[in-house]
């Protein structure tokens, strides 16, 4: 499962009750930032989360709404002992202009104490721990290299434990050894297979998260059945010819994706000041009722079913 804390859900310029774009999602000790707006410092503490084990941060795209916190961000990490590497994922443009933000605003010629590592993404996997992975995959937004993020858990077998016990075996390494996929033999003599130990195949939660798009069509096939998506609802319908200039989504347009996608939960998110959440979230329910519209310092669980 994935742990989802919104700590951003405004639009271009924060709102009295919303700041801009920053997202947590966590899965067992890893914890990963999803852009980073303007005020995300202040939002890291106030959610609680502190900042240890927080520096793997992903970029959707180098719009100033989604990136200007690095600036700040870096300049605590520079002065915490405990932060020594900082890890900012993105496409070729947004690294670009964070890069101009970072060394020539922050830093200015120096050189950072800690470990500062840009990795420039193009599609597919660049994370695999073992337990789960993440993706990228091209998003079409005002200009180009925008990036949205997949993450998948292995899927497994999960262990029986009734059957082991009808079968007499000890816990310990020999468990393991079966859910590995090894057979064991027992000290008398009995050999056990794991498929007597183990149950169906069940697929691992997938999660995608999405910034800022003008376009879902493109983005139907990585949403398929996906357990849980994060995305914009800049707009609503009545102003849908505003929304596609400026290449984003309407609240009806997200809800048209999660629909066709087959998506089991729908996060929206970036909300304009100028709408009421109860009119965002109505127009989403009357198209994919499974919806939230997102709140700073909500938090929501997603799960295989």
């Amino acid at each position: 499962m994935f742990e989802l804390v919104f700590l951003g859900t405004s639009a271009s310029a924060p709102a009295p009750r919303r700041n801009l774009p920053a997202l947590v999602v966590k899965h067992d000790e890893y914890r990963f930032l999803v852009d980073c707006g303007e005020g995300t410092q202040r939002q890291i503490l106030q959610a609680g989360i502190g900042f240890k084990r927080l520096n793997n941060i992903l970029i959707t795209h180098g719009h100033l709404d989604h990136i200007l916190g690095l600036a700040g961000l870096l300049s605590t990490y520079m002065r915490w002992e405990m932060i020594d590497e900082m890890n900012i994922y993105g496409g070729k443009a947004a690294l670009e202009r964070v890069h101009d933000l970072l060394y020539g605003v922050v830093l200015r010629g120096a050189q950072p104490d800690l470990k500062l590592q840009f990795h420039n993404l193009s599609e597919g996997k660049f994370f695999d721990c073992g337990s789960f992975t993440i993706s990228a995959f091209p998003v079409q937004h005002r200009g180009f290299d925008n990036i949205g993020y997949l993450f998948e858990e292995h899927g497994r077998r999960p262990f029986l434990n009734e059957k082991a016990e009808t079968l007499g075996l000890p816990p310990g390494p020999v468990r393991k050894k079966l859910v590995d996929g090894e057979s064991v033999t027992l000290p008398d003599g009995k050999v056990i297979m794991p498929d007597d130990v183990l149950g169906d195949f069940k697929p691992g939660t997938r999660l995608v998260v999405v910034g800022d798009t003008g376009n879902i069509e493109s983005l139907l096939d990585v949403c398929r059945g996906a357990d849980g998506l994060v995305i914009e609802s800049t707009y609503l319908q009545e102003e849908a010819d505003m929304a596609q200039h400026f290449g984003h989504l309407t609240a009806r347009d997200a809800a048209i994706l999660a629909k066709e996608a087959g998506v089991k939960q729908l996060f929206l998110t970036h909300l304009s000041r100028r709408y009421r959440e109860k009119d965002v979230q109505a127009e989403a329910e009357q198209v994919f009722p499974a919806v939230q519209v997102a709140r700073d310092f909500d938090t929501f669980t997603v799960r295989a079913e």
